[in-house]
């Protein structure tokens, strides 16, 4: 948070963060139940989580569904070693894709040749193979090698957590 900030806005911040950090309320309307609990108005509360994102405190606001409850039971993670200069078109290209839920870019380490990352999920490792195929149909001679890590277990993921209480 910025320096200028003051120590009312920083500790409507923090209660902000735990509030949300494990997820909102499945409520008509979370921005309500949240400038609530922050004995704010909705205008300041959404004012105010502008002013964290903009000062990189809070990066996003999403909503991340379960993908398993909703029959996606198979994913995978798909690397490719593309040619480094079409990187910017071809991430953003593959990213579109309807079935990657995230795509990104990692510089090569030692043996590891790949630098475009994207997570595909489905239904059936079918599936995500016919996924991993199309997605090589896209990077065309831009690909020279490709791999898939798939999941052998469910991990609990969390975003931040912050201590509660004194």
């Amino acid at each position: 948070m910025s320096a200028c900030t003051s120590r009312s806005e920083q500790a409507l911040a923090l209660r902000l963060v735990e509030l949300t950090q494990a997820g909102l309320p499945l409520v008509d309307d979370p921005w309500v139940w949240l400038a609530e609990q922050l004995q704010l108005s909705v205008e300041a509360t959404l004012a105010l989580l502008k002013r964290l994102q903009a000062d990189g405190a809070i990066r996003r606001i999403a909503a991340v569904p379960n993908h398993y409850r909703l029959g996606y039971c198979c994913n995978g993670m798909t690397v490719w070693d593309v040619d480094d200069s079409q990187m910017p078109r071809l991430g953003r290209l593959i990213g579109a894709q309807p079935f990657v839920s995230h795509c990104y870019q990692r510089p090569r380490s030692g043996d590891w040749r790949y630098n475009l990352f994207a997570m595909v999920h489905g239904r059936s490792s079918a599936e995500i193979n016919s996924y991993r195929e199309h997605l090589r149909y896209l990077l065309g001679d831009a690909c020279r090698a490709d791999d898939m890590l798939v999941s052998s277990r469910i991990l609990k993921k969390t975003g931040l957590r912050l201590p509660t209480g004194p």
